[in-house]
């Protein structure tokens, strides 16, 4: 059974950024309801409306990974423990985006899923076997028909992104050698709940997990989670080291029932929880709002930085516009002199200039602070200051 516990309006499709065209035109944005709910069954957190895939996820999406030093350093380290420790011969990437993590990898070793067709293009033109599409069964008996031993599959920042989990799940253990690990990183529900960053719900995100809700969703799979890792990417992401339960290679580690025991602790499986956390994020929306009205009353400069999708889900839930933050700066080239969704605040091209001109900048991207901050060291020094929600409303 679904239980609604978080309403954040209604929200544009947070990755479909506007040309001056559609803003002169008029052309009409689609919106959704942003509702969040709670299954008292398998413990899973979704929105509860959802968009079809193939209307985000298409020729033109505009988020590439290997844009972020902190995701290339990530997938790098762990390419080469893979390497270490497993050895992989055959490894399936799902949503392998522009390639960041199998670029660690041999061409002959790897497959790229990508449904994204200027992300898919790139990972082509680089050597790798590529199919254009959306993972599934038919997909998955396509690629078996091909190679019989698939030793490793890994996902980051994917599973997220699609409703039928069963159907995820079913193809996986379908394709996967008996020997083979299934590694997948995702958000955090417990780092979600405990920063309030209530920006990690939005039309892409459809679930964020637990480890409670994956072991509950793979076990009629005949998959158990041998081993985890905590992530600082992503504002706190969780990696699952997978297996078949027929798979004896592989002890489970002390971390799963610790990182069990913790999301127990804080009360993941109880509804009041999600309660509770929906009156934080209240508090948080009128804290934030306070901290920009107070700040344009003194005719302070404020941008923001980062044109992110997250950032999308606050400023249209908490309704700021261009009349609080002048732009954004970004340096995605396909965010680049477009507007953001909803509120149609101008993206413009990042550069230092710019940005020491202004008082402060609102961290869309805060989920990267620590790169941020290292490379904007010389705006804070001169007194630049930097806005964050998480875990609250506050002037860094």
């Amino acid at each position: 059974m679904i239980k609604k516990f978080l309403d954040l309006g209604m929200q544009p499709l947070a990755n479909k950024y506007l040309t001056k065209k559609d803003i002169i035109k008029k052309n009409k944005e689609q919106f959704y309801h942003l509702e969040v709910g709670f299954n008292s069954k398998t413990k899973l957190v979704s929105i509860v409306n959802t968009v079809p895939s193939k209307k985000m996820f298409d020729g033109n999406y505009p988020y590439k990974s290997s844009m972020s030093q902190t995701m290339k350093l990530s997938f790098k380290k762990l390419a080469k423990n893979l390497i270490k420790t497993y050895n992989p011969n055959s490894i399936l990437e799902i949503g392998s985006n522009d390639g960041p993590f199998i670029r660690n990898f041999s061409k002959k070793k790897v497959i790229c899923v990508e449904p994204c067709k200027n992300l898919a293009i790139i990972t082509k033109r680089m050597g790798y076997k590529t199919y254009v599409s959306f993972w599934n069964m038919r997909l998955a008996k396509k690629i078996k028909s091909k190679i019989k031993k698939i030793e490793l599959i890994y996902s980051a920042n994917t599973l997220s992104h699609i409703n039928n989990l069963n159907s995820v799940f079913r193809s996986i253990a379908y394709i996967l050698s008996d020997d083979g690990i299934l590694i997948i990183e995702e958000p955090s529900l417990l780092e979600c709940l405990q920063k309030i960053s209530y920006d990690q719900f939005y039309n892409e995100h459809i679930h964020v997990f637990s480890l409670l809700s994956i072991n509950n969703l793979i076990r009629k799979y005949r998959l158990e989670i041998f081993n985890i890792e905590k992530l600082n990417t992503h504002g706190g992401s969780l990696r699952y080291y997978i297996k078949k339960v027929s798979n004896n290679k592989f002890e489970i580690h002390k971390k799963v029932k610790m990182q069990l025991n913790q999301e127990l602790r804080y009360g993941i499986n109880k509804y009041s929880t999600y309660i509770e956390f929906k009156n934080k994020v209240e508090s948080s929306k009128k804290k934030l709002k306070q901290i920009f009205l107070k700040l344009k009353k003194k005719n302070k400069k404020i941008i923001g930085y980062g044109a992110t999708a997250k950032s999308s889900t606050v400023l249209n839930y908490c309704n700021i516009k261009n009349e609080i933050l002048e732009c954004f700066l970004d340096t995605t080239p396909n965010k680049i002199r477009k507007y953001m969704p909803g509120t149609h605040i101008p993206i413009k091209n990042y550069n230092k200039t710019l940005l020491n001109k202004v008082d402060y900048a609102f961290l869309g991207a805060w989920n990267f602070k620590e790169e941020i901050f290292k490379k904007e060291k010389q705006y804070i020094e001169n007194g630049g200051k930097f806005i964050t929600h998480v875990p609250i409303p506050r002037i860094i």
